[in-house]
């Protein structure tokens, strides 16, 4: 019979020559301690299950991260579980079987409804995944509750629009691995979204101006033409990434966006104004096929770059033009020597392009069903949030009215 095991037990023991040597405990039944032939000493548990009445080792846990007291507790408590009928190494190796969510990013990665998202929005969603999402990485799928998701939400609370878009992903996760069975319940579901306050930004009509000027100035002219695009049709960016030549009647001055392209699934057929059909037509190659900006592919051996395959970003554009025509602001960060480095950011999105195309229609007089019709809004509610703008302009024109019956009534009197 063995002796009670404490501290200076372990420190009694030596290690055996080759395999191992095991020390029972006298009063925990089958609690021990082990050491390998290279030193390894670790807690184990033997016992036998009630229904199979199999033997099996146990082990819980090593030296010295596991200590003498807490590695006693834990054998105490697998004991009162094995005579429940509990099996500890089944648990245990059914846990390791389980999926984590690497595994679940791996699957939903390679799920038709991941596949079907629009370019922009599954390169953000590989940048959530492996940025952030990745922190959960190791966590066993039936592991993961309410709390850990409140807890990775709450650390982007400076960000709340990003840290709403990590719970929309999480969530579609949760219910892709809900449809496959892999989970009881989605732990996203019930997690309060922070506040998000609506930016309706656009620019004035001096900063158009400003941002026209350093467009004309701007290096690469087929990303200026894209901008300019933007500006003039209040189309969004990707659709005017993607746009090719054969969707262009400029005969009849019509873009007609097929289904793939659009956010809403559906083709659009947008008029085009003098000055858009006048770019369109000043950028028309010979053969007027495939896209309609390219990216730019590496130099040649003549030391020419030749046209690639469909642009795919404005990034760079988009900062280099703002940063000309004043719409950043400065902040700095640290070099790899420790020195400060100056840094810019534009004070507007690349969306607000479309919301100044919307603002300036609605504030000289067009209708919110008309402007709704030409940025493809299915439902009116999302055209209604630049009422404001409507209300403004009709402020104006009454005031107008106002002003002429002043001067009828002075010219009466």
């Amino acid at each position: 019979m063995g002796k009670r095991i404490v501290e200076q037990t372990i420190k009694r023991m030596k290690a055996p020559e080759e395999n191992s040597r095991i020390e029972f405990d006298s009063e925990i039944p089958g609690f021990g301690v082990r050491i390998t032939a290279a030193g390894v000493i670790s807690f184990i548990l033997d016992y036998r299950t009630v229904h199979g009445r199999r033997h099996r080792r146990y082990t819980i846990g090593g030296h010295p991260e596991l200590t003498v007291t807490a590695a006693r507790i834990e054998a105490s408590e697998l004991r009162a579980k094995i005579r429940k009928g509990g099996d500890p190494m089944e648990d245990r190796n059914k846990m390791r079987s389980d999926p984590t969510m690497n595994d679940l990013v791996t699957d939903y990665k390679e799920s038709e409804s991941f596949q079907r998202l629009r370019p922009h929005t599954r390169r953000d969603y590989e940048r959530m995944l492996k940025k952030i999402i990745s922190k959960l990485g190791s966590l066993r799928l039936n592991a993961i509750g309410k709390r850990d998701i409140e807890r990775l939400h709450a650390s982007f609370k400076a960000t709340p629009y990003q840290a709403n878009r990590i719970l929309a992903l999480l969530s579609k996760m949760f219910n892709y691995a809900l449809e496959a069975k892999r989970i009881a319940e989605n732990p996203a579901r019930g997690v309060k979204k922070f506040s998000e306050e609506k930016r309706e930004k656009w620019l004035s009509v001096e900063q158009i101006q400003r941002f026209r000027e350093a467009l004309d100035k701007y290096k690469d002219q087929s990303a200026a033409n894209c901008l300019r695009l933007l500006l003039l049709t209040g189309s969004r960016a990707g659709e005017a990434l993607r746009a090719e030549w054969q969707e262009f009647d400029l005969t009849r001055g019509v873009w007609t966006k097929p289904t793939h392209h659009t956010k809403q699934k559906k083709t659009e057929h947008v008029p085009l104004s003098a000055p858009a059909i006048e770019l369109l037509q000043s950028m028309r190659p010979r053969n007027a096929v495939g896209p309609l900006f390219r990216g730019t592919q590496a130099k040649g051996k003549d030391g020419k770059r030749t046209g690639g395959e469909k642009r795919v970003s404005l990034k760079r554009p988009w900062l280099q033009a703002c940063k000309a025509a004043g719409l950043v602001e400065t902040y700095s960060v640290k070099g790899k020597r420790g020195k400060l480095l100056t840094r810019y950011k534009p004070t507007v999105r690349l969306h607000d392009l479309r919301h100044s195309y919307a603002s300036h229609l609605i504030s000289n007089g067009v209708g919110l069903q008309v402007v709704g019709k030409l940025l493809g809004h299915v439902q009116a509610s999302t055209t209604m949030r630049y009422a404001h703008v409507q209300d403004e302009a009709q402020r104006a024109a009454t005031n107008q009215l106002a002003k002429i019956i002043a001067f009828e009534s002075r010219k009466t009197a």
